[in-house]
């Protein structure tokens, strides 16, 4: 009886081992699929994200026309800012060196000169563009952007700085072409000769994903 009873129990002990190792065995199976899937969609994400640069000098002209018929040629590396009676138009070519397609969404107009440690403005005072625009990876486009009331703060800010040819910052906001990894980036048009604009950048922010800094 006694033996019997030791045979039932080593049996038990045996069974309640063989389980744990399966369990132990399914978790870690898990986890490693779920690392593996983390990284497959972190690849994937990566794959669609652009990255917009002000385009370089040897880049050629971008022609950009506005609803009202008025055009502008902009060259590599720059930029048009001109007011008129009942428009400010703005532009500048830019390239994106992500690896995704760019979809441009709105943008907000800065006539100080930020800091590299300020922050962008908040994401509700950004104006929405009118239509999207597209920009492929690797590719050269525009962004453009007009004010069209004179009795509004931002078309008065536009037209003094242009007027006082002062530098000035515009802030994209964009993201991939499934419209999210949205981002941020600060541009700065400086004065150049003639009537144009060269175009750098200062900052750029995360708005979907943690930002490091």
């Amino acid at each position: 009886m006694i033996l019997a009873l030791d045979w039932v129990a080593a049996s038990s002990i045996a069974t309640a081992l063989a389980t744990l190792v399966l369990a132990v065995a399914t978790f870690a199976a898990v986890r490693s699929a779920n690392r593996a899937a983390r990284v497959a969609e972190l690849s994937l994400l990566a794959s669609l994200r652009p990255l917009l640069l002000p385009s370089r000098p040897e880049d050629p002209d971008v022609k950009v026309g506005f609803s009202d018929d008025r055009w502008f040629h902009l060259p590599g590396n720059g930029g048009i800012a001109e007011a008129a009676d009942g428009a400010v138009y703005l532009a500048f070519a830019v390239r994106n060196v992500g690896s995704g397609i760019a979809v441009l969404h709105g943008w907000a107009l800065r006539a100080d000169t930020p800091t590299g440690t300020s922050d962008h403005v908040p994401l509700d005072s950004f104006n929405r563009l009118t239509r999207d625009l597209y920009i492929g990876a690797g590719e050269v486009g525009f962004w453009q952007g007009t004010f069209r009331d004179p009795a509004s703060d931002g078309f008065a800010a536009a037209r003094r700085v242009i007027e006082a040819r002062q530098r000035f910052s515009i802030e994209v906001l964009y993201g991939d072409h499934e419209l999210g990894q949205r981002s941020i980036t600060r541009f700065t048009m400086m004065p150049g000769d003639g009537d144009g604009y060269y175009v750098t950048v200062s900052r750029h922010w995360n708005v979907d994903r943690p930002d490091p800094r």
